[in-house]
């Protein structure tokens, strides 16, 4: 974590996207309500400022398989990773690797995670949606 990258709770995350107000998107990202793949060659970096992460440090790094974020999805009304009304919980897999952007076009608060599979790299983009945005207790 640095002044520049600072680590985001709920609140602060749902402060951030109460606080935007977005203009109709003229990125390559799009409306991405649900998580959506991006290519590199899609992602407009260029325009993108970093406004923190959800990845919090480990207690102790040392802790093995503890000091790993969890991959536990939270869905308590039914929704799937890929539903775009799924709760936005930053203590769960995905939002706990993410890292928080906004695009310096539309003003787009956007939420982006890299997915690494056995023979690729994934980048994948969410919009954020404060309404979504929940307080969950500590794992």
């Amino acid at each position: 974590m640095t002044a520049e990258h600072p680590i985001l709770d709920a609140q602060a995350l749902k402060a951030l996207g109460e606080a935007s107000a977005p203009k109709a998107c003229t990125c390559a990202v799009g409306a991405c309500t649900g998580w959506e793949s991006i290519t590199e060659d899609r992602w407009p970096a260029a325009q993108m400022n970093h406004l923190g992460t959800l990845r919090a440090a480990p207690a102790d790094p040392y802790a093995g398989a503890d000091a790993e974020p969890t991959f536990e999805e939270f869905h308590p009304n039914g929704t799937r990773y890929e539903s775009p009304n799924a709760p936005i919980a930053p203590r769960f897999f995905p939002y706990n690797r993410c890292d928080v952007l906004a695009c310096s076009q539309c003003q787009h608060v956007l939420l982006k995670y890299t997915e690494f599979g056995g023979y690729y790299v994934d980048h994948r983009v969410r919009a954020l949606q404060p309404n979504l945005v929940v307080e969950t207790p500590k794992l």
